[in-house]
């Protein structure tokens, strides 16, 4: 591993963590020439396949384009980093567990909306405004009506 600061080859890890539950380590790492600090993030790639767009494309998976959409989604909102990357590890772990090898992208955005609905309301409209392609104002009111009814119903006192 680099040092990022001097590029020198060469670091020693001072300290290892498992995080998220399990499925990253945490890597303290110290550089011997110019004694700066930083942590490093090792993950198991097991993610290789093909996601099947909405108009038939087939697309290599890739991580940063759905970790991008639902930063997007939670920006300025009072999410903290780590619930961002254990909501996106929770996701890629259901589809893992699916073992396929071609996934369809309407799966995935229902999978984020999902996670998304149980964080942050805010946050749930705002990917579903994007994914769901809504047309007009009344299609978006209407999505809106169906969340709030919903959780009417699960708030409702018994």
């Amino acid at each position: 591993m680099k040092c990022p600061h001097c590029h020198a080859s060469e670091t020693k890890v001072l300290d290892s963590r498992s995080a998220n539950d399990g499925f990253i380590i945490r890597r303290r790492r110290e550089c011997p020439r110019c004694r700066s600090r930083f942590s490093t993030y090792e993950e198991v790639e097991l993610l290789n396949f093909y996601v099947i767009k909405k108009d038939g494309r087939r697309e290599l998976y890739d991580r940063t384009k759905l970790e991008r959409g639902i930063r997007r989604a939670c920006e300025k909102r009072p999410i903290a980093e780590e619930t961002i990357l254990k909501m996106l590890s929770r996701i890629e772990q259901k589809i893992r567990e699916d073992r396929k090898r071609e996934i369809g992208s309407r799966l995935i955005g229902e999978l984020v909306m999902k996670e998304l609905k149980k964080l942050d309301e805010v946050a749930y409209i705002r990917f579903a405004s994007v994914y769901k392609s809504f047309k007009d104002v009344e299609s978006f009111a209407q999505e809106l009506s169906a969340f709030t009814d919903l959780k009417r119903q699960i708030c409702r006192p018994k």
